[in-house]
């Protein structure tokens, strides 16, 4: 049961963190920096602190894996289905 209640709120957190994180990317696009520019700056941001946490050997397993994720739709948030 207590794996199950750590499952949830792990949940929860990464809901509250989505939501938060598209506030500040809609305020940042309402200022007028370009999506592009925010994108690089928020993969930045992030991988230093994947790095400050688990280390570059492991940042850089992990993103090894990403261009098969992005090719299978992991981060497409608008699917055309044929």
């Amino acid at each position: 049961m207590e794996a199950d209640n750590d499952a949830i709120e792990i949940a929860e957190q990464k809901r509250a963190a989505l939501a938060y994180l598209t506030e500040a990317w809609d305020e940042a696009i309402a200022e007028g920096i370009e999506p592009d520019i925010l994108a690089h700056a928020a993969l930045f941001t992030a991988l230093a602190d994947l790095i400050d946490t688990y280390g570059e050997d492991a940042v850089a397993d992990l993103t090894e894996s990403l261009p098969g994720r992005v090719k299978r739709g992991e981060f497409t948030l608008q699917r055309t289905i044929q």
